[in-house]
């Protein structure tokens, strides 16, 4: 039976004659004409509303996209209570303020040239703490609303929540009821319906929406991942008379931490670990400038001092005032036996010789990128047979465990000093386990990076 049937049937029975019935007689209808038109009526607007919300309902959970809801929900706004233009407000919690919203999506359609409106702060506020419908059809005059400046040409307002689990997700507004009419109680009604139907199907929407972000998101992490990695050096160079090992292990899949290997002469090779200020994708990007920055340096100068000096000035003049990078550099000598090497604000490089025990090598030196002309100061060391290196950044002594306490230096020259005659890849493989089991399954919040170099031969 379609709907024009249902209507006619609807109305034989409330108009039939007391004759069709039995029990008329005994029984006969005390409801006047007029009444029963009236009933009639609300008959035939509740199938109208019924069909409306069907229709509504089809059209929206075939859309995947928020934005085609949205406007599928503001087009039916505007003809459900016959206004002149609808809004969408979408809202979060802002992070400063808890209890808050903040406006992050807001779609807006009019029936005809008019100037667009928007959901104020203060009705954000109103319907956060209310969360029920809200008609408004004297706005210039209502003193709930006081001290709220309404455009001149806004002459009713019907705003209802749009609420999931009973949070407020957004607010469904539409403004000048055509006509010059007033919004009534079944406008407030019927729109109240349309917005807890449409608020789940939008928040799905938008929480698929920002998975697939998410999911593009890590895609391209990965691929970042896959081009940093071809960034550090694949295997450690064969160095006549030593031997060399180098590992480094992001915070995120993507780091601002870098270590290199480079011959720059037939006897020389330079060694070198930074360290980007920040973590993830950006601090990925300037570890990759900084390291194309050294390695062009590094082919122009034997010097470490004179390496990290151009190469400062040329980070200074591509990265903003916040953003630095800490870099130890040496270039071994493998004919005389001797490490040059220069910091910039770098943690001190570790050399333990069979002599004594360790020694910290520090020089004087900022970090790149702050101060456009910094001095390096350059010092040197020599290499004894068994001598051991291990230059590292921040992020192994910095770890902590649940007490909040750091793995530190003590700590790390134990650990290397227990396992110094193991080779360099074994020392990393010992240190790595150490931090772990200090970190006591914490998760790791800074990125890890160690070279560790051992003279071999007895030359």
């Amino acid at each position: 039976m379609d709907r024009l049937d249902s209507r006619r049937a609807i109305g034989k029975r409330l108009f039939r004659k007391p004759k069709d019935d039995p029990k008329a007689a005994k029984h006969p209808p005390t409801a006047s004409p007029k009444a029963l038109q009236e009933e009639l009526e609300r008959l035939e607007r509740a199938l109208d509303e019924l069909s409306f919300l069907n229709e509504l309902a089809r059209e929206i959970s075939g859309s995947r996209s928020s934005k085609d809801i949205i406007k599928e929900v503001i087009q039916r706004s505007l003809q459900a209570v016959s206004a002149e233009q609808a809004v969408v407000t979408l809202v979060r919690e802002r992070a400063a303020k808890p209890m808050k919203k903040e406006t992050y999506m807001r779609e807006v359609m009019s029936s005809r040239e008019m100037e667009q409106y928007h959901c104020t702060e203060k009705m954000l506020e109103w319907m956060h703490d209310n969360k029920r419908p809200i008609v408004i059809n004297d706005p210039h005059r209502d003193k709930r609303f006081g001290d709220m400046k309404w455009a001149k040409t806004i002459s009713s307002i019907l705003c209802v929540p749009l609420l999931v689990k009973s949070e407020l997700k957004g607010v469904l507004s539409v403004y000048n009821k055509k006509e010059g009419k007033k919004f009534t109680e079944d406008d407030e009604r019927f729109l109240g319906i349309i917005g807890s139907q449409s608020a789940q199907v939008i928040e799905n929407a938008r929480l698929y929406e920002e998975e697939q972000e998410l999911l593009n998101m890590q895609e391209e992490l990965k691929v970042a991942r896959r081009i940093q990695e071809r960034l550090l050096p694949k295997e450690p160079p064969h160095i006549p008379g030593y031997d060399i090992a180098g590992r480094s292990i992001p915070a995120r899949l993507v780091g601002g931490d870098y270590f290199d290997f480079m011959r720059v002469s037939d006897d020389c090779w330079a060694v070198c670990v930074g360290d980007v200020s920040g973590k993830g994708l950006p601090a990925s990007l300037l570890m990759a400038n900084l390291g194309a920055t050294l390695r062009g340096q590094a082919m122009l100068s034997n010097s470490p001092k004179e390496c990290l000096y151009r190469s400062n000035s040329l980070l200074y003049h591509c990265t903003d005032s916040e953003t630095f990078a800490t870099v130890f550099y040496g270039i071994l000598d493998t004919k005389n036996h001797v490490l040059n090497f220069t910091s910039g604000g770098h943690e001190a490089a570790l050399h333990f010789s069979s002599e004594s025990d360790s020694e910290r090598l520090k020089t004087i030196g900022l970090v790149l990128g702050v101060v456009e002309e910094a001095p390096f100061e350059e010092k040197s060391v020599s290499f004894n047979t068994g001598d051991l290196l291990v230059i590292y950044s921040d992020g192994v002594i910095d770890t902590e465990n649940a007490n909040g306490e750091h793995f530190g230096e003590k700590k790390l020259k134990e650990v290397i000093q227990k396992n110094r005659h193991e080779s360099p890849d074994e020392v990393i493989d010992r240190i790595l386990a150490a931090v772990e089991f200090h970190a006591g399954g914490i998760p790791q919040i800074d990125d890890i990076t160690i070279v560790v170099l051992r003279r071999t031969d007895t030359t």
